[in-house]
C-alpha cells in the first residue's frame, strides 16, 4: 500500500514522499487528485473524502483561491492577498491534516508570468520554513508558462527549479496551453494546435529539469479545456501521452516505460475512459475543479430551497409564529450541506483515478 512507501504517513508529505509517492502512483497505475481549495470548509471536505476511501489526496489553492482565504477585502495589488493567503491556508491544512490520517500533497495551482511575484512571496515563505524545520511550507508549487515562448519557459522554470531544490521541493511546470476559462486565466480563443504538446518539448524539459532536480511533473497538452462543455465540443487525445513517454524513454536510454511524471489539467467533465488512458501512461494528478465547486453549491442550494419557510426571518415558520430558526440559518448547518456534497464528488474522483484503497 502507498502508505508502506512513506516515511511520514500521515498530514503533509514534502520532498522523498511526494517523489515516493508518484512513482508508487504509476506502478499501481492510480492518480491523486488535486483538489482547489478556497476556505477552511473546502480543505475538510476533501481531506474527509481521502479518509473515508483511504487515499492520498492533493489539496492546492489557485492565486485567486489564496486572495480568497485571506479576504476578499484585502488588497491585492502586489499579490499581498494571495500571498497572504496561501501561507495562511497551508499553516491551516498543515494543523488539521494529521487528523484525518491521510498523506496530503500541499500545492499551488498555476502561476502565470504576470502572477511571479506571488510565487516568489510563497518561495520566501518556504524558505524561511525550512531554516525552521528542515522542510518547506508547501509541498510543490506549479509554474504555468505555457503562453510565453517554450525556450523562456524553461529557462525559467529551471530558476525556479534550483531554488526548489536545496528544500527537495517539487516543482510541476506546463507545456502546451489548457483552453478555457480559470481564475482570470483566459484562453479560451486560443489556436487549438496550441493544445497538444509535441513529444519533442516533453523531451526538451526533461533534459534541462532533470540535471537539476527529480522533483518535477510536467502538465502537458493533450486537447485538455479549463471548465465544463458540451459532450464533443472538447477531443482529449490521452494517447499522446504514451508518445511522449516512449519519446523520452528512447531519448535517454531509460529502463521504465514512463519516466516523465505527467499531469492532467482540466479533468472537470472528462469520461472515466480518459482519465484511465491518460493513467496508464503516467499521469499521476488529475486537476478537479469545477465539478467540485457545483457540488458544494449543490448541497447549499438543496437546503435553502428546502428550508425556505424556515429562512425568511429569524423568528417565525410553518410550526409557529413564534418559532425561532436558529438551527435553519446558522452557517454551520448550511455550510455543512455544502461539505457534504463536495465530499461525495471528491470521493467519485478518488474512485474514477483508482486512488481508493490505496491506503
Amino acid at each position: 500500500m502507498a502508505a508502506s512507501v512513506l516515511s511520514r504517513k500521515t498530514g503533509v508529505i514534502v520532498g522523498d514522499d511526494v517523489l515516493k509517492l508518484f512513482n508508487y502512483a504509476q506502478e499501481k497505475k492510480f492518480a491523486i487528485p488535486a483538489i482547489n481549495v478556497t476556505s477552511s470548509s473546502t480543505v475538510v471536505a476533501s481531506l474527509e473524502a481521502a479518509r473515508d476511501k483511504k487515499a492520498p489526496i492533493i489539496l492546492q489553492m489557485s492565486q485567486g483561491g489564496a486572495a480568497y482565504f485571506a479576504g476578499k477585502g484585502v488588497p491585492n495589488d502586489k499579490q499581498q492577498a494571495s500571498i497572504a493567503g496561501a501561507i495562511a491556508g497551508a499553516e491551516y491544512i498543515r494543523s488539521v491534516a494529521p487528523s484525518y490520517g491521510i498523506p496530503v500533497v500541499l500545492h499551488t495551482d498555476h502561476c502565470a508570468k504576470k502572477l511571479l511575484p506571488w510565487l516568489d512571496g510563497m518561495m520566501d515563505a518556504d524558505e524561511a520554513y525550512f531554516k525552521l524545520h528542515g522542510e518547506p511550507l508547501f509541498s510543490s508549487h506549479m509554474i504555468d508558462l505555457s503562453e510565453e515562448e517554450k525556450e523562456w519557459n524553461i529557462e525559467t522554470t529551471q530558476k525556479y527549479l534550483k531554488r526548489a531544490a536545496p528544500m527537495k521541493q517539487w516543482l510541476e511546470m506546463e507545456i502546451g496551453i489548457t483552453g478555457g476559462e480559470e481564475d482570470g486565466v483566459n484562453n479560451e480563443n486560443v489556436d487549438n494546435n496550441s493544445l497538444y504538446t509535441q513529444p519533442e518539448d516533453i523531451y526538451d524539459i526533461y533534459h534541462a529539469l532533470s540535471q537539476i532536480s527529480p522533483y518535477f511533473s510536467i502538465a502537458a497538452g493533450f486537447g485538455n479545456v479549463h471548465g465544463v462543455y458540451k459532450p464533443g465540443n472538447v477531443k482529449l487525445h490521452p494517447e499522446l501521452l504514451g508518445k511522449h513517454q516512449k519519446f523520452v524513454k528512447d531519448k535517454i536510454g531509460a529502463k521504465e516505460d514512463k519516466p516523465v511524471f505527467l499531469v492532467f489539467h482540466g479533468g472537470s467533465g472528462s469520461s472515466k475512459e480518459e482519465f484511465s488512458v491518460a493513467i496508464s501512461y503516467g499521469v499521476v494528478k488529475v486537476n478537479l475543479d469545477t465539478d467540485l465547486q457545483y457540488a458544494y453549491l449543490t448541497g447549499v442550494r438543496d437546503f435553502v430551497l428546502k428550508n425556505k419557510a424556515y429562512l425568511m426571518t429569524q423568528v417565525g415558520n410553518p410550526d409557529g409564529e413564534d418559532k425561532p430558526n436558529k438551527k435553519y440559518f446558522d452557517p454551520r448547518v448550511w455550510v455543512r450541506e455544502g461539505e457534504k456534497t463536495m465530499t461525495a464528488r471528491v470521493k467519485e474522483g478518488l474512485e474514477d483515478f483508482n486512488a481508493a484503497g490505496q491506503l
